[in-house]
């Protein structure tokens, strides 16, 4: 079976950690980079790497490489390909283009450049083109350009990965899952110990923890773009995804605890966790952060609370951090917690001391994931007056 080159796209901030996970997909060579790893591997680590990664957001096949000085040379580049070989005609694509200093001066220009290229193409090879589709495409072709060259991708995929089969109510999640779980991965947690998220919202967390601890692939209830492609391999999937699937654990009650003072909230992780078959598995209770007991004498506690964006917000949780670090001292000694916050008035006002602090993008936004092992009687640090 012949090697392919492979890149998978995450969170920045998560590049090492998703590089980890693809070596134990089998990817070859796995390199971290900006925004993702780029690996080598055959058909099946291409599927294992959608089936199981709980961190990337896509896994592109690369086709193309080719240096270029204009939209000109991008095209013929394009044009070169045997867009036929990877795809039939039938399928309806779409054309996505990202750039890192590169000196075009319009990506609009050089994705339609793209988009003609493969027509013109097809047209050549089987006297008809594809249809484009920016909305449901059946097949997603990417371009990205650096400052000399450009690489085209085919998005073995399709719907992003971060989009479980079970993910419903989007809008009640404040981070995607891959973000979840890549928290998740960077703690250190092993199913072994509890888990705690005592600002559960919609239970994203919960979630993850849970599907780890239970061997759940992500992917083993979802379609990809892979099976629409010309080199699928029917047969080497469903043992992939047999192999997945036998793999997984019965649902059942596990040291994974949620906590949320909202009943909406609450409600919205319940249907989650009930909509992913793992409602056995979560043990949720309403409850506040500021007065809630940990489950365990130790664990792990990971949580994501709200950041202000009005000024009356923004005062509460200026006064709310630092009882935060007060409840975490009176009764999480002996847990390591976690603190995903886009706020970085945070690390000032809730008086512990960082043991670590990762860099991490929700999207376009930058936060830090905090880190703050709790020891009875230390790691307390004066408050600014």
């Amino acid at each position: 079976m012949s090697t392919l080159g492979l890149f998978a796209t995450c969170p920045r901030g998560l590049e090492q950690a998703l590089s980890r996970e693809l070596a134990a997909c089998g990817a070859a060579k796995p390199i971290a980079v900006g925004g993702g790893v780029q690996f080598e591997g055959d058909l099946g680590v291409c599927y294992r790497a959608n089936l199981a990664s709980r961190i990337a957001s896509r896994v592109l096949l690369r086709i193309a490489h080719a240096p270029y000085a204009n939209e000109q040379d991008i095209y013929e580049a394009a044009r070169a390909v045997r867009w036929a070989d990877w795809f039939e005609v039938d399928r309806s694509i779409r054309v996505d283009v990202a750039a890192t200093r590169s000196p075009v001066r319009s990506l609009e220009f050089v994705t339609l450049r793209i988009k003609d290229a493969v027509c013109d193409r097809f047209r050549a090879d089987v006297g008809r083109r594809p249809d484009v589709d920016t909305r449901s495409p059946g097949v997603r072709i990417n371009g990205f350009l650096d400052e000399r060259s450009v690489t085209l991708c085919l998005d073995t995929s399709g719907e992003p990965l971060w989009k479980r089969s079970a993910r419903i109510e989007p809008e009640g999640a404040p981070i995607r899952e891959n973000l979840a779980a890549g928290i998740i991965a960077l703690t250190g947690w092993t199913p072994a110990e509890p888990f705690f998220d005592p600002m559960c919202g919609g239970g994203t967390f919960l979630a993850e923890a849970a599907a780890i601890a239970l061997g759940i692939a992500p992917g083993s209830r979802r379609s990809f773009a892979f099976e629409r492609l010309r080199n699928f391999d029917s047969a080497l999937w469903h043992r992939v995804r047999d192999v997945a699937r036998a793999g997984e654990l019965a649902p059942r009650p596990l040291a994974v605890y949620g906590a949320d003072r909202d009943p909406a909230a609450l409600a919205r992780a319940q249907r989650a966790l009930a909509q992913a078959g793992l409602s056995e598995a979560v043990r949720l209770r309403r409850a506040d952060v500021l007065e809630v007991a940990a489950p365990a004498p130790a664990g792990v506690l990971v949580t994501n609370p709200p950041y202000g964006v009005r000024l009356s917000e923004e005062a509460a949780l200026a006064a709310f951090y630092p009882k935060l670090g007060d409840a975490l001292k009176a009764r999480f000694a002996g847990w390591r917690c976690y603190i995903l916050s886009a706020d970085l008035r945070l690390a000032k006002l809730i008086g512990l001391k960082a043991t670590k602090r990762t860099p991490l993008f929700n999207g376009p936004l930058e936060c830090r994931l905090f880190e703050y092992r709790i020891v009875a009687g230390a790691m307390r640090r004066a408050r600014a007056p």
